[in-house]
């Protein structure tokens, strides 16, 4: 799984400290929480205090002591330079303002030899589960082509333009990997209610057409996800995404 590559590639060890930027629930930074043992320490954090919240729960389920949550924007963040080991950033990056800051912000706060992973998605046309219901949309005349460059999924999904974004924030990129991973959901009625809970520009949109409209936004991504419809209804969706691994020098 991606979290795990992830944590693989980062390497924590015990004693250091690991912030996760763009937490959400936390569960990337809590298996790295695993590997730091009681001296170390995890710091997970995420610009909506709700998501902290959740984060919260989720660590007193799991029994993870070894963690204190902030509100913290990836693009300004809260600490002094050179204070920690390692940063985890799981889809984050390409959704702030301005990327080139928060890379800044990363190499900022990490030490000498310190590691920072990311993830990203790759180019939209590998993840038909996240663009099925906008291409729809988009082919229906009900939403405008997105600007390449505003804030969204797969606005670092270039290789090549993401590797110079990490070397021109101060970071050596150690390794870039693509990743597959697999949506699944029981029924295309759960993919578009887990559908619209993901996407905003989705809800966005079904708010401000017609009923009609809205079920003709559903038709055109259904049939764009027939293919990976199994025989008892179930969808297995293939997508792809790319893990980073980048050092301070």
């Amino acid at each position: 799984m991606l979290d795990e590559q992830l944590v693989a590639l980062l390497d924590p060890a015990q004693g250091e400290t690991v912030l996760e930027l763009a937490a959400g629930p936390g569960d990337t930074g809590f298996i790295a929480a695993s590997r730091l043992g009681r001296e170390g320490l995890l710091l997970s954090t995420d610009v909506a205090p709700e998501m902290g919240d959740a984060a919260r729960r989720r660590a007193t389920e799991l029994g993870i002591e070894n963690v204190e949550f902030r509100v913290e924007d990836a693009s300004a963040i809260d600490l002094p330079a050179a204070s920690v080991h390692g940063v985890i950033c799981r889809f984050g990056v390409m959704l702030v303002p301005d990327p080139t800051q928060a890379l800044s912000e990363i190499a900022r706060v990490l030490r000498p030899q310190g590691r920072a992973v990311l993830a990203v998605w790759a180019a939209s046309d590998a993840n038909d589960w996240m663009t099925a219901a906008g291409r729809s949309a988009l082919e229906l005349g009900l939403l405008e082509r997105p600007d390449p460059n505003a804030p969204g999924p797969f606005r670092l999904a270039d290789a090549g333009e993401l590797r110079r974004l990490v070397t021109g924030a101060g970071l050596r990129v150690s390794a870039l990997e693509d990743v597959p991973v697999l949506w699944r959901a029981a029924s295309l009625d759960e993919w578009w209610r887990t559908a619209q809970d993901l996407s905003r520009m989705l809800t966005t949109l079904l708010e401000r057409v017609t009923p009609e409209e809205g079920r003709a936004v559903r038709d055109g991504a259904e049939r764009r996800l027939a293919r990976y419809v199994k025989a008892d209804g179930s969808l297995e969706v293939p997508g792809l995404a790319r893990a980073l691994l980048a050092v301070r020098s």
